[in-house]
């Protein structure tokens, strides 16, 4: 059995950008669930903040928005309350608003909706896999990763083809905008104050916004009523419909979040299948089981979103410690899906893990993912595919991950493979 093994030396500053460019810092989190549960970090780039490591707390406290609130945003950084009503989406809201925004949305990501997709990704795996695997020595994040959900990110919001390299393109940088291979304003790095009502801070935000006007300007004037942003324009049942601005950020949140997280869960699959032999071994086996518990077990391994932010609400205590009103607790999800309390060897990927209970998708609170059925579709169809070609896959030089510690992907992986 493999056991993965962290490098961090167990007192990372969970507050710094740099302390991730090894991947998580999982010995030090490991230290906090044992030591300090929920451990304060002061923070040269604002207010400081509480973490919760553990995965029983995260998922007891993911539950009660009543306690710990969305709706002042959803990542470290502090904003004024101007810029959170600037940039805020649907994730930076609480029930009901979220609900009923949700609600407009909620059954074009349904798991019956999305296994009508099956068909269309598996006819997209098979012409990425054929055009990768052909050069035999490759970067599967870039040939392979990056390329599904990302063209299937074309058929959920009707965009061409051509455009979608753009869009990925400024949707990296939105959502890996500390990592300065992605932007040109890097959030630490630089003055973005001019950007403060932007999406993420990012001035690609104003670039989406403006390419998402004009899609929607000739869809309406084509008669276009298909995919979710058409469903988002709606009236609810009050006839309230969402504003400019709410569009333009639900706009940037799809192509951003819709796109990075599965990107990431299929290049940490990968990674896996490179560092342990016997998971590819498996997946060629002909145990039709395996494909019912294995993209869950990606989804864990990978843990794309590495926390989430809420804002108390009022004073509570936990721990022995008490939390006050208007303090920023951070849920790190990536601490739960390696907590040993809650997963036996986390540090093993097992692909028939079962129960497989991770907190990636934020489960048993309101923000669950909308995209959990297509990342799952997604992830299956690409392993299954990927199964039926190759021999052997192993690692043709290091692999890279992305400077954030928000965003937990890898952003290089060079691997050679043998086909069948």
């Amino acid at each position: 059995m493999t056991v993965w093994i962290p490098t961090d030396d167990g007192h990372a500053d969970l507050s710094s950008h740099d302390a991730f460019v090894g991947g998580a810092p999982h010995n030090t989190f490991a230290r906090l669930r044992r030591e300090d549960p929920l451990a304060w970090t002061d923070w040269d780039g604002g207010k400081g903040f509480w973490s919760v490591t553990r995965y029983n707390d995260i998922a007891e406290l993911n539950r009660n928005f009543e306690l710990l609130s969305s709706a002042r945003g959803i990542r470290m950084e502090d904003q004024s309350y101007e810029e959170y009503l600037a940039r805020r989406t649907f994730q930076e809201t609480d029930p009901p608003e979220h609900t009923r925004t949700r609600v407009k949305v909620a059954k074009a990501f349904s798991k019956p909706v999305v296994a009508q997709f099956e068909g269309q990704i598996r006819q997209l795996c098979d012409e990425i896999l054929d055009e990768a695997l052909k050069e035999g020595v490759f970067d599967a994040t870039k040939a392979i990763a990056r390329q599904l959900p990302m063209r299937m990110l074309g058929q959920i919001i009707g965009v061409p083809d051509e455009d979608l390299p753009w869009l990925v393109e400024k949707g990296d940088a939105l959502i890996a905008n500390t990592d300065p291979e992605f932007t040109d304003h890097v959030l630490d790095r630089m003055e973005t104050d001019a950007y403060r009502m932007m999406p993420f801070n990012s001035p690609a935000g104003a670039e989406l916004y403006g390419y998402a006007q004009q899609l929607m300007s000739k869809k309406e004037q084509a008669g276009d009523t298909s995919g979710v942003l058409h469903l988002i324009r709606q009236p609810d049942v009050h006839g309230n419909v969402i504003s400019d601005t709410e569009f333009r950020n639900f706009f940037c949140l799809v192509v951003a979040a819709g796109n990075d997280t599965t990107r990431y869960s299929i290049a940490a699959g990968i990674l896996a299948l490179c560092k342990q032999p016997e998971l590819l071994d498996l997946l060629r086996s002909g145990d039709e089981s395996i494909w019912e518990t294995m993209p869950d077990e990606v989804i864990r391994w990978a843990s794309p979103a590495m926390y989430f932010r809420r804002t108390a609400t009022r004073d509570f205590e936990i721990h022995g410690k008490t939390v006050r009103e208007g303090d920023k607790v951070l849920l790190w999800f990536a601490s739960a899906n390696r907590d040993d309390a809650a997963f036996d060897n986390p540090f093993t990927v097992d692909f028939a893990r079962s129960p497989n209970r991770h907190m990636s998708f934020g489960q048993g609170g309101p923000h669950v993912c909308l995209g959990m059925w297509l990342a799952r579709l997604e992830i299956r169809l690409l392993f299954q595919e990927l199964a039926k070609r190759v021999k052997s896959i192993r690692q043709a030089g290091s692999h890279e991950f992305l400077r954030s510690n928000f965003v937990g992907g890898i952003k290089r992986l060079p691997i050679e493979v043998t086909l069948n």
